[in-house]
């Protein structure tokens, strides 16, 4: 079921949720330019997977995060 169609509460937390995520990838990205949080807000884009591949996970990469998992079974 998806709770964001049946509960506006659901829907509110969630949009403030990407709205504050998106401004954390802003702020990032100039820290982590190869990444270009800037305009990808942390999806697993081409671009994005080839820096993870050259320079490795950053402190705000998630662990469980399959690509830097992978990296990490290395």
């Amino acid at each position: 079921m998806d709770g964001d169609a049946c509960c506006h509460s659901i829907a509110a937390a969630s949009v403030l949720a990407k709205l504050v995520r998106d401004r954390l990838m802003d702020r990032l990205a100039p820290r982590y330019p190869a990444f270009h949080w800037e305009a990808n807000k942390g999806y697993g884009t081409a671009g994005h997977l080839a820096a993870l591949e050259a320079g490795g996970p950053t402190p705000h990469h998630r662990k469980s995060f399959t690509p830097v998992v992978q990296l990490r079974m290395l």
